[in-house]
């Protein structure tokens, strides 16, 4: 099973910004902490990120037919980027979106996920520990 895990704007900084929200691991140990996970679950992963809108979409149509599933973290895009919830639904690929924090317990701007509806489910609140679940979900058979 090939999964790609997409990052979007900011989660390159991890560790650095705000660490009462976002906790001190930083990006690498994030990667890291996936691909371990990911082996034990005997899964492909890939992992990128991009703070750049457009980047994410040609790495999500670059993903047609090469992966079986995807895991998003949108960053802020979430909230309003209608371009990214038409890639999710254009490459038909099971996506599941993750947020380290609890979107629904933040600003209120931050509440409403615009790529969500394009996605299989969302998980947020877990912190890093909510692209392990993603990945267990995908395991378990997800769809």
């Amino acid at each position: 099973m090939k999964v790609l895990v997409l990052n979007g704007p900011n989660i390159n900084f991890l560790g650095i910004r705000e660490k009462n929200i976002y906790g001190t691991v930083n990006y690498e140990n994030l990667c890291s902490y996936i691909k371990e996970n990911a082996e034990r679950l005997h899964i492909d992963v890939d992992i990128k990120q991009s703070n750049i809108e457009g980047e994410l979409i040609n790495i999500i149509q670059d993903a047609y037919q090469k992966y079986d599933y995807i895991v998003i973290n949108p960053g802020a895009y979430t909230h309003y980027s209608i371009a990214l919830f038409d890639a999710i639904k254009s490459v038909s690929i099971p996506t599941i979106e993750v947020h380290i924090s609890n979107i629904h317990s933040r600003e209120e701007f931050r509440r409403k996920s615009v790529t969500a509806p394009a996605c299989k489910g969302q998980l947020c609140g877990f912190g890093i520990y909510g692209y392990i679940m993603a990945l267990e979900a995908i395991c378990s058979g997800l769809e």
